[in-house]
């Protein structure tokens, strides 16, 4: 198919059946691709010079990026009070938008995490966040005529809030996934230990049955105890482990649980909603290769953010 010569609708080709190269519209002039196909429709000519005057101020440095660069939206669900790190993936995605030529705006949703609000009356706002957070990164890529949005969630309800948008404002889109958290030790349990260990521990608390690793009797050799199965949490008979009837020492397990099971940043360290939506949307093929499997602080995440 060819342009037509009032810059409009292509002319139809001898080849009904021919694709098209890239679509046209009637507000960009003929030439292209042209990836900013929906900010043309604010930064073309001097149709809008109030939003253009808002969009320098708002640090579009000159003419040309005006009317050429595409504005990529970099949606970030980030509050504190939550163990991410995602505004400064946020920020590196927007370096790496910006080194190409376009324009990034990084904005922030609402968001929830399960881990913090699980079991209590904060979990009723679990599902509904995600319609929020939905509609707000539908909302600004649409009213601000972005071409195109990066999303970087990080917790439960995130991540297909993030996908339901994309299918909203159906722009060109990738979820960047915050990752997960790296497992933590403990040392009165001596072994690794993550989010799920304390979901354990407080049932077994509850019961009296929570209990510190207790030293090993004879004279085996380190090694042979390096090969035995990790002990439980609880104690295998009524009474034989510290807990809720018996003094400080279960206590003092959960508490030194709950210093190391979260060591950093990331989403829950289990296969949770986090990690197996990050999974299904990976496989999907919006994100990047891998993108569910490298850890929050691992330097593989580090690589991946600046690829975007």
């Amino acid at each position: 198919m060819t342009p037509s010569d009032d810059g409009g609708a292509p002319a139809p080709a001898d080849d009904p059946q021919a694709p098209a190269d890239y679509v046209r519209f009637k507000c960009l002039p003929a030439g292209g691709p042209h990836l900013n196909r929906w900010s043309a429709n604010l930064t073309r000519g001097h149709d809008f010079p109030g939003a253009q005057a808002m969009l320098y101020g708002a640090g579009v440095p000159d003419r040309a990026t005006m009317k050429t660069a595409p504005h990529v939206g970099i949606a970030t669900v980030w509050w504190e009070g939550n163990p991410t790190h995602l505004l400064e993936l946020g920020k590196i995605i927007k370096a790496s938008v910006e080194k190409e030529g376009m324009l990034g705006w990084q904005f922030n949703t609402v968001g929830v995490s399960d881990a913090i609000t699980m079991g209590g009356d904060g979990m009723r706002y679990s599902l509904q966040s995600r319609e929020l957070i939905a509609d707000s990164i539908e909302t600004v890529t649409a009213a601000q005529h972005h071409d195109a949005n990066i999303a970087v969630p990080g917790c439960d309800k995130n991540m297909p809030g993030v996908v339901m948008a994309a299918a909203r404002h159906n722009r060109p889109f990738l979820m960047v996934y915050g990752g997960t958290i790296r497992k933590g030790r403990s040392e009165l349990l001596g072994r690794d230990v993550n989010i799920s260990t304390c979901y354990e521990a407080a049932g077994a608390y509850a019961y009296g049955r929570l209990r510190a690793k207790t030293k090993k009797e004879g004279g085996r050799r380190e090694e042979e105890e390096e090969e035995e199965e990790e002990e439980p949490l609880w104690a295998d008979d009524d009474g034989a482990g510290a807990g809720a009837g018996d003094g400080d020492g279960g206590a003092a397990v959960l508490e030194d649980l709950e210093r190391h099971a979260c060591p950093g940043a990331g989403a829950c360290g289990g296969m949770y909603t986090a990690n197996t939506m990050a999974t299904a949307i990976e496989a999907m093929g919006l994100t990047l290769p891998g993108s569910s499997s490298a850890p929050a602080s691992s330097p593989e995440k580090a690589r991946e953010t600046p690829w975007c």
